[in-house]
């Protein structure tokens, strides 16, 4: 097996692995850069001099301040959240590309209202132009994981899921050190706080001129009955002709989980609420689903994605710039283990794997760093200082990049990979829809009280969420199977398996069973078809 091609669940021609759906992906996962960049640069912009100026920050209490601050960053996932759940309604009439075409548009409406803030006008076009960004980015979180899911060979699911992960950390690399470059070479004005706020534009301009050239889903295609175009885009996208025996074998696939779907009722709107509402194998996966992004949340990453220099000022680091220096190198960390983890960690290791071991070593770090702060009271004595840190600070510095280090790896982009494949076919565009929900709804809860938390809590922020990461392990091992290389179309069955953490190697091997019966199958109708017309020549004669 070369590096573009994994375990997989049966034999596979190489042309799968072709350039189109690599391109596709990373189109698409553009709707991730404007996330990822807004997760960065807000943080640091609010706490540029020119942006506080502007805007009177150092005139109101530190109480007040909070609020402020809060609310500016959480507007955004709260109109996050109703995107994802509107993006549910407009997917099922539209279809994957038009709903991320749509939203694309959303977004940039509402970037572009931003850039009419100023001190005299207040924070009001800021706000309401973060509500609409998010509406827009919330769609896009709905559409794009479960979009690269369902054009994915089995093999490269995750690592194709995870390029939209990618995109996000790219953004964020973007985001965390634009205010650290203009701080440095620019005075401060209000050019110099506009600019960050600008460059959402950019990233979200490109999608919508890459979503124009993309397909639309095949499975969607299949599930309105349009099978004429759905076979013209698998083909496509698969690069085989239709009737190559692995897209057969696919579309057979395909057309079974839609007769299971015929089998509940018609395939409309609200089948899946039905599914869900008389199913607990289905209410199960939801469940599953949700508490993956309360996990991811209570590590702490958006706490600190949205309040960086607050986080480093806990530390015991002071002074602007090098607030910024300390969380652009943190951006640097994120995405370069995002490199590791898609092309390497995703689909060779798993999901339950990399989710307990980020969890429990992310959760050692988090301890050490809230002692540190505790003993040595880093942040208060040391307030004023020109950013300086004795050997523990050195030593808890390294040990928040270390928890980076477990963290990007395992719960930053997997929750995302594991939610945009284990719904079954009739629950999949509801169940995406509630997993980008679900994040966006536990994202606004820290962005909304992160603030507060370290005003009131301090050093006890880590140790609340070193002890929600261990409790993260307990979930993972008890109740998440792992999904690596199991097609779409036989999820039911491995959240049928117990105990969960042998599900997936069973399963496996009732694949490879399953395929060599199917081929068999084929090759003896194909070997009827040949030979019947020549037996009826000769018996003629």
């Amino acid at each position: 097996m070369g590096l573009l091609t994994l375990r997989e669940d049966r034999p596979t021609p190489s042309a799968v692995y072709n350039w189109k759906v690599y391109l596709s992906a990373i189109t698409a996962s553009f709707a991730s850069c404007t996330i990822g960049y807004d997760s960065a640069f807000i943080g640091t912009t609010l706490a540029l001099p020119s942006f506080v100026d502007e805007f009177g920050f150092d005139d109101m209490t530190d109480d007040h301040r909070a609020l402020v601050q809060a609310n500016i960053v959480s507007v955004y996932q709260a109109g996050a959240f109703f995107g994802a759940l509107f993006a549910y309604v407009s997917s099922f009439y539209l279809g994957r590309k038009k709903t991320l075409l749509c939203f694309t548009v959303v977004f940039l409406i509402g970037a572009a209202i931003m850039l009419g803030a100023n001190g005299d006008r207040g924070l009001g076009l800021i706000i309401g132009g973060r509500v609409l960004a998010g509406l827009g980015v919330g769609g896009a979180s709905n559409m794009v994981p479960i979009y690269i899911s369902e054009l994915a060979p089995p093999a490269v699911r995750g690592r194709l899921v995870g390029i939209y992960e990618l995109g996000w950390q790219i953004g964020g690399l973007v985001g965390f050190w634009i205010n650290y470059g203009l701080s440095e070479t620019m005075a401060p004005s209000r050019k110099q706080w506009l600019i960050p706020f600008a460059i959402q534009l950019v990233p979200a301009g490109v999608l919508f001129v890459g979503t124009l050239w993309l397909r639309e889903s095949p499975r969607w295609l299949f599930l309105k009955g349009k099978r004429d175009a759905a076979m013209k885009s698998l083909c496509w996208i698969r690069n085989l002709p239709p009737d190559d025996i692995y897209l057969i074998e696919e579309v057979a696939y395909i057309d079974a989980s839609h007769e299971q779907e015929r089998a509940v009722g018609a395939a409309n709107i609200w089948t899946p609420f039905k599914v869900v509402a008389h199913s607990r194998r289905a209410q199960w996966r939801f469940f599953l689903g949700g508490m993956l992004f309360l996990w991811q949340n209570a590590s702490g990453i958006n706490a600190i994605n949205y309040y960086s220099p607050t986080v480093f000022r806990s530390i015991g680091i002071t002074g602007t710039n090098t607030s910024f220096l300390t969380t652009g190198i943190f951006g640097v960390v994120k995405t370069s283990l995002t490199f590791v983890w898609i092309l390497f960690l995703v689909d060779k290791c798993g999901r339950r794997i990399m989710l307990l071991v980020g969890a429990t070593g992310g959760s050692l770090c988090m301890w050490f760093i809230g002692a540190y702060i505790k003993v040595a009271n880093a942040g208060g004595e040391r307030e004023g200082s020109d950013g300086g840190l004795d050997s523990g600070g050195i030593a808890a510095v390294f040990f928040f990049y270390l928890w980076t280090a477990f963290y990007t790896p395992s719960w930053n982009g997997t929750p995302w990979v594991v939610n945009s494949e284990m719904f079954s076919q009739d629950t999949r565009s509801l169940g995406q829809a509630s997993a980008a929900a679900n994040n966006w709804f536990w994202n606004f809860l820290i962005s909304r009280f992160t603030p507060q938390m370290f005003l009131a809590m301090n050093y006890g922020v880590y140790f609340f969420f070193a002890s929600l990461m261990i409790l993260s392990v307990i979930f993972v091992y008890f109740l998440l199977p792992e999904t690596k290389s199991i097609p779409l179309e036989s999820m039911d069955r491995l959240f049928e398996i117990k105990p969960v953490r042998v599900a997936n190697k069973a399963l496996m091997a009732e694949l490879q069973v399953q395929d060599s019966e199917f081929r068999q199958d084929v090759a003896n109708s194909n070997a009827k078809t040949t030979t019947g017309p020549e037996k009826s020549h000769v018996e003629e004669v």
